[in-house]
């Protein structure tokens, strides 16, 4: 498996990687695929079925108005995140379906949009499509897996178990930390430079400098759009914007509640946090970091050295995001990112692992302090439960964001003190992730069934 660092770093709309940037890019493909077999003007209708976590949490999780979006061509990447409720409004009144340019069809939401609770069982997150004729005859059917961080495959690949991405020959290929280390050793590479040499193997240095800057700028961009919101987040459980509230306490703030430097720029972390994953959960534009769910941390940390480090450039950027993206291909390739799979751990563990690295390698860790950095971030998010109560990316997941930067900033300083020796490896601990994950109830993995989710209704 080969997987780039723009595989893990994706620019997409809320809430959801998993329940809303993955069903969109199915749904998209599902209508390419009819329009490229020609049987887009045969088409009369389309039946929708979610199964598993994009039944149960489908809704707050917004994953039927991403398929719907889809299927009317739009993309994560390049949807306009303020037009999808008037358009799903629009659809619901009409109950008529642009799926493409010159076909229209009837589509009656609670005929055509099933939720489902049995389990497919190549992957929780599952959906299937399937396209019909005027006479009811099944023209087009295809089953596909959202298997987080807005990877989706369908029916074909899961029974093949071919590569999530197209499998490369990339000049230092690793599986695990202990081989990560000796490349670096070997070729005498940090993280950072070891990933752009893989890099150049899709893009050029240019180019992969310049997508990763794209990557930046929308970080900045969500956290701005997050610092300027006020209200009450979607979804019936009243949630408040605080964003907006904090950064103005912050600009008026004559002292620090702890009087700490460190400690003072530490509220400044939690506003980046909650600005971006408030801006998740109310459907906006962000970035994959490496889902959704988990979307504050990586800006977060990299605004916070951005802002209090010394003398930050775009080059320390680049090496952050790449050694970021370093421990999110070993989450990814030997355990899981989603939360539907393995719990929140996969979501937020992960990320407050790639934070750590990337932040221990822009402040001069050596690889086997960075390390050391990530598995300190991922052990101490070991056993997380993912239980959104209301099935909603809004609590416990927001201010867990907050506390997961928190987390990678300590671990990068712990790690910068000490020599990169240590006892639990990187590898044990994304190994015991994994475990952990399969010994995990259903309920506690993004079904809302159980953990808050339940205690947190008043009876």
């Amino acid at each position: 498996m080969s997987i780039s660092v723009f595989d893990l770093f994706k620019i997409g709309i809320g809430p959801s990687s998993s329940h809303t940037v993955g069903p969109m890019s199915a749904a998209a493909d599902f209508a390419g695929a009819l329009l490229d077999q020609q049987l887009t003007s045969s088409t009369q209708r389309v039946l929708v079925e979610l199964y598993g976590s994009l039944s149960a949490t489908g809704k707050g999780h917004g994953t039927d108005n991403a398929v719907i979006m889809g299927l009317m061509g739009d993309r994560p990447a390049t949807i306009d995140p303020d037009c999808v409720n008037g358009r799903i409004a629009e659809l619901r009144a009409s109950q008529r379906l642009q799926l493409a340019p010159s076909q229209e069809i009837e589509f009656i939401w609670e005929r055509d949009m099933l939720y489902l609770e049995e389990n497919l069982p190549y992957h929780p997150n599952a959906m299937r499509l399937t396209a019909f004729d005027q006479t009811g005859a099944a023209l087009y059917s295809n089953t596909y897996y959202s298997i987080g961080g807005g990877f989706v495959i369908d029916e074909t690949a899961a029974q093949q178990e071919t590569h999530l991405v197209p499998q490369v020959e990339l000049p230092y290929d690793f599986n695990s930390a202990k081989q990560l280390l000796a490349l670096c050793k070997e070729h005498g590479l940090s993280i950072s430079e070891l990933m752009m040499e893989n890099e150049k193997v899709w893009r050029t240095e240019e180019q992969v400098r310049e997508g990763l800057m794209d990557i930046w700028g929308a970080m900045k961009e969500c956290i701005a759009n997050g610092l300027h919101k006020e209200g009450v987040l979607p979804g019936g459980l009243n949630v408040r914007r605080r964003a907006m509230s904090l950064h103005k306490s912050l600009i008026r703030a004559t002292r620090p509640n702890i009087i700490s430097s460190t400690l003072s720029a530490m509220d400044w972390v939690n506003l980046y946090a909650l600005a971006v994953n408030e801006e998740n959960a109310g459907g906006g534009r962000m970035v994959t970091a490496p889902t959704n769910g988990a979307a504050g941390i990586i800006p977060a940390v990299l605004t916070y050295y951005m802002e209090f480090g010394t003398k930050p450039t775009e080059e320390n950027v680049v090496d952050f995001l790449l050694a970021a993206a370093a421990i999110g291909v070993l989450c990814k390739k030997n355990a899981s990112i989603s939360g539907a799979e393995v719990g929140c751990q996969g979501e937020v563990g992960s990320a407050c692992a790639m934070a750590a690295a990337g932040l221990c390698q822009v402040m001069g860790g050596t690889p086997a302090q960075v390390e050391n950095a990530a598995e300190i971030g991922l052990e101490h998010n070991l056993g997380l439960t993912c239980d959104p109560v209301g099935g909603l990316v809004q609590v416990p997941c927001i201010e867990r964001n907050a506390i997961a930067a928190m987390k990678a900033i300590n671990a990068t300083q712990m790690a910068l003190r000490g020599d990169g020796d240590h006892f639990i490896s990187l590898d044990k601990v994304i190994r015991t992730m994994r475990d952990t994950g399969k010994d995990m109830q259903d309920k506690y993995k993004e079904t809302s069934r159980g953990g808050l989710a339940v205690n947190a209704i008043e009876c």
